[in-house]
């Protein structure tokens, strides 16, 4: 069904003719400092970098290339950096591979450095949760996956690549603290592993299984709200993980859904189902209703939960982000005559189904709610409040895979 309406859209879009004003080249500028809260950085595989996409003001402001195949980069608070952790082939897609921890200043997007790293990073559809930064910002930790799993470990306040750490059967890379990151284990139980203050293995430990593989496996896609990050299951288990203690301490669980949801089928989905936001204490979940084992597809409305009592506080019905066509947008202009634009807005509000696959949500006191499609190069841009559907951003690519709105707003 989805490919069905995707095939529509383009089908609707090269009957339209859109004339798209010539550019005006030859600008260059400098981006503010600090970042701005309402700056959003969308992921890009087709075009293999990440847009900077002001979504207050609607405006695309550059972006940071990312390398062969998917990638997510690291926003640094203290410093004005942003880390990518990048492959390249000699001969594109083949021949000698260089994997590197790639840096770019924040107000330029220009590169400034790159640290080579070994060429075992993992490479799949979604990297989620694939790198991670320590919490005082010194060391970054990126995921390899070959035969076997283990974590590179970069000082990137030095600049330097420090050792390669095996984590074995575990992966992907989770900050808890300054010196420490940890990784899901197949039975259900966290790999941690500190490091010294030169990045080399001080300590690493396994904890008991805090959720059940077999029975209800828990998906990578987690989210941080200060110290404690939510893990959610496919069966919509909500396992809180605090990491603010000398050892991960995992918190009561609690249920995203009651019987008459489980009964209409409601279920988590998407590419990454989950945003929070820190301050107001809230978890956003991308929600679909289908059967088990689907909970790769686009969701239909964002459920919001407060995490302190773990309770829902609204439902936002969700509309399609936008349609884009090989990174151009297809909206009214002066060329569309009457009742065309009527009719594509109806189309677009109504007709399309949302097919959200990727949530964000900024961080500041006036928070957005930031939504995307995996197959169209466009925001959706929603009041994350009230959940008032704002405006459209596009376009900002080809495609949009995953969102992070890194910067916080004043006060936080």
């Amino acid at each position: 069904m989805r490919a069905w309406w995707v095939c529509g859209v383009a089908l609707v879009a090269a009957t339209l003719q859109a004339q798209v004003a010539p550019e005006k080249t030859g600008q260059v500028e400098r981006l503010p400092s600090p970042p701005q809260p309402h700056w959003v950085f969308a992921t890009d595989l087709v075009l293999e970098r990440t847009s900077v996409v002001d979504v207050q003001r609607g405006l695309f402001l550059g972006s940071v290339p990312g390398g062969y195949g998917t990638f997510q980069p690291l926003f640094s608070r203290r410093r004005p950096e942003i880390y990518v952790p990048a492959t390249y082939y000699s001969r594109r897609t083949r021949g000698e591979r260089t994997d590197v921890l790639e840096i770019y200043d924040t107000q330029t997007l220009g590169f400034v450095a790159e640290i080579p790293i070994p060429p075992k990073r993992a490479l799949n559809r979604i990297a989620l949760n694939h790198v991670a930064l320590a919490d005082d910002e010194r060391f970054v930790a990126v995921f390899n996956w070959t035969t076997g799993t283990s974590l590179s470990i970069v000082d990137v306040e030095r600049r330097r690549f420090v050792a390669e750490i095996d984590t074995p059967g575990c992966s992907l890379a989770y900050a808890a603290g300054p010196r420490r990151f940890f990784s899901l284990c197949p039975d259900g139980a966290a790999f941690v592993l500190e490091v010294d203050d030169d990045g080399n293995e001080r300590r690493r430990t396994r904890t008991q299984p805090f959720f059940d593989p077999r029975k209800d496996p828990v998906t990578e896609k987690a989210v941080r709200a200060g110290s404690v990050w939510y893990f959610v299951s496919f069966e919509g288990v909500v396992h809180p993980v605090d990491v603010s203690g000398p050892e991960l301490r995992f918190l009561p669980t609690w249920q995203l859904t009651d019987e008459a949801d489980r009964r209409a089928s409601w279920r988590t989905g998407g590419n990454q189902h989950l945003a929070a936001h820190e301050r107001l204490g809230r978890l956003y979940v991308l929600m679909h209703q289908g059967e088990k084992d689907t909970h790769k597809e686009p969701g239909s409305e964002v459920w919001v939960y407060d995490l302190a009592s773990a309770k829902r506080l609204q439902r936002i019905p969700l509309r399609f982000p936008g349609a884009t066509i090989y990174g151009f947008a297809i909206e009214p202009d002066a060329s569309w005559r009457w009742p065309l634009p009527w009719i594509w807005q109806r189309v677009l509000n109504r007709w399309i189904p949302p097919l959200v696959t990727a949530i964000t949500v900024t961080q500041d006191s006036a928070p957005l709610l930031v939504t995307a499609c995996e197959y169209a190069g466009a925001l959706g841009i929603y009041d994350a409040r009230t959940g008032e559907f704002l405006r459209r951003v596009q376009p900002i690519g080809w495609t949009t895979d995953l969102l992070f709105a890194p910067y916080p707003g004043e006060g936080s």
